[in-house]
């Protein structure tokens, strides 16, 4: 099931490797409002992972969709509170 959203931001962390992604992902999502979504492009396989279970354990984001392209993978983070 696709869910419905609109990117307020992309970060651009192609070539940056663990922990990185997920540093930077924190950052960026810190200035966001509630409800913003951030989308994440990265080149690091490990961030399919890493990103999500930063999600899962963080209060006040959820993760609503990855993307794993041929050499890029995307993330689209939303702020919940």
């Amino acid at each position: 099931m696709m869910t419905e959203y609109e990117i307020t931001e992309t970060l651009d962390v192609k070539g940056q490797n663990c922990p990185m992604p997920v540093v930077k992902t924190k950052q960026n999502i810190d200035g966001l409002g509630a409800g913003e979504v951030l989308e994440v492009l990265a080149t690091d396989s490990g961030s399919m992972s890493d990103i999500a279970g930063w999600a899962e354990t963080t209060e006040g984001v959820e993760l609503v969709d990855q993307d794993e392209g041929d050499d890029v993978f995307t993330h689209y983070v939303r702020k919940t509170e």
